[in-house]
């Protein structure tokens, strides 16, 4: 078992104080904390993500519609931290066509449009290429994507920022978000999250039992709470380990944890 390294990126949008047990090493907001993508998972990236303002409203190729030589961009979220009323968007509230979705990009008027949902902790949310999505204020998550960052903002909310209205607007899937795409497990046992092309992910709490065949050659451990152990060495929550095979994987009375594999090429 190896711990990933990580990489701390302040963003304008990001959090001076994340919540415990994270840390904020820079002068700047932290957005995000990246776990290098090992040789053995390398077609995916794993990320933590904290929220003290808006992200743009933002839409994600698929592997076909990738500039050459890019991978598109599938992602999921997990909520591990939400402040009271927090939200996130996903979808729009209707079906629009690419000239009505323009005129709303332009003038505004998008943000009356946009699926916001109110999250707590343990939400899910696959969010496959072409959804239109963005975080809003409050919010902690774990992320886990294609190792792409092709990303197109269709929206900024009045910032000055470079937007992608065109290249928005010929990948996105401009309808209503599908409600099956949103998820949340149980506090205890096995629930799988999304087996999908990409990745597949877990949640294992205690009483919970992986099914022969998941996560049995190479994966990532990302623990929820403490009280997780591999081979009798703690896992800390806010890590990334990479493991080959969960034999002895061990859970203490309330732990729980994320368990993430690459299917792409199953």
């Amino acid at each position: 078992m190896r711990q990933l390294p990580t990489h701390s990126l302040p963003k304008v949008w990001g959090r001076q104080t994340p919540p415990p047990p994270f840390t904020n090493p820079n002068d700047e907001p932290l957005g995000e904390i990246w776990f290098d993508s090992p040789p053995e998972l390398a077609n995916l990236l794993v990320k933590f993500i904290f929220t003290d303002a808006a992200l743009s409203v933002q839409v994600h190729p698929d592997d076909a519609q990738a500039p050459a030589g890019w991978r598109g961009k599938n992602e999921c979220w997990y909520i591990l931290d939400a402040e009271p009323g927090a939200k996130l968007a996903v979808g729009l509230t209707q079906e629009m066509d690419a000239d009505e979705l323009r005129a709303a990009a332009l003038d505004g008027s998008i943000e009356r449009m946009l699926g916001y949902v109110e999250v707590r902790r343990g939400d899910f949310f696959s969010i496959p290429a072409g959804t239109i999505h963005t975080l809003g204020a409050g919010i902690t998550l774990l992320e886990v994507q294609q190792n792409s960052d092709v990303t197109y903002r269709l929206y900024d909310f009045g910032r000055p920022r470079e937007l992608h209205l065109e290249d928005a607007l010929r990948v996105a899937k401009r309808q209503v978000y599908a409600s099956a795409l949103h998820s949340r497990a149980p506090d205890e046992g096995y629930f799988e999250l999304i087996d999908g092309p990409f990745f597949r992910l877990a949640k294992l709490a205690v009483g919970g039992a992986v099914p022969a065949g998941r996560f049995a050659s190479h994966a990532l451990v990302l623990p929820l709470t403490e009280g997780a152990s591999l081979a009798g060495q703690p896992l800390a929550v806010g890590t990334c380990t990479l493991v080959n095979g969960i034999d002895g994987l061990e859970l203490g009375n309330g732990a729980s944890l994320i368990l993430v594999e690459d299917t792409s090429a199953a």
